[in-house]
């Protein structure tokens, strides 16, 4: 086993110096900054809404690879899913992306193109309202198709204004 000398403390105060100083002031430049307030409300409660429009979307997928769909979960999870959509646009005020330093994974692109952001939510309501029609009518082979649909919306914004973590 060989032997490592201790780092002296003065050896690390220099290093944490020069570390430092290559980093720059956080936030300096606008980017990443820590911000100075706790996080807002929103961001919660808009986390708090897509899980719920996971959770009505799985639901919907789940019984539609059953033999014998459950045609009540459907219209509940539809129904679930579309108030989910309907509220989505509302939880994403000014100052609350990843970029302003908060455990988000919202773009400065919401802000930066919101006719854009809006017609992303709009495809969202549009394809999550029409489940909710399929689902009420009771018809599961048409509900399918529109579960593609839904997932073409949930990846067009995705695309666009989520934070890639992947």
């Amino acid at each position: 086993m060989a032997y490592t000398k201790p780092i002296s403390s003065a050896a690390l105060v220099a290093m944490s110096v020069s570390l430092a100083a290559c980093g720059g002031t956080p936030g300096e430049d606008g980017a990443g900054a820590a911000p100075t307030e706790p996080a807002p409300p929103a961001i919660e409660e808009r986390q708090a809404n897509f899980k719920a429009i996971g959770k009505a979307f799985k639901a919907i997928r789940v019984q539609l690879e059953e033999s014998s769909p459950d045609m009540a979960i459907i219209a509940g999870a539809a129904s679930d899913l579309n108030a989910a959509a309907m509220k989505a646009e509302g939880l994403f005020p000014k100052g609350t992306s990843v970029d302003d330093g908060f455990d988000t994974e919202a773009l400065s692109a919401i802000w930066e193109k919101p006719e854009e952001f809006a017609a992303a939510n709009k495809m969202l309501t549009d394809a999550t309202a029409q489940m909710v029609a399929l689902a009420e009518a009771g018809d599961p082979a048409a509900i399918g198709p529109q579960v593609g649909e839904v997932g073409k919306s949930c990846k067009n914004c995705h695309d666009n204004f989520r934070l890639d973590t992947d």
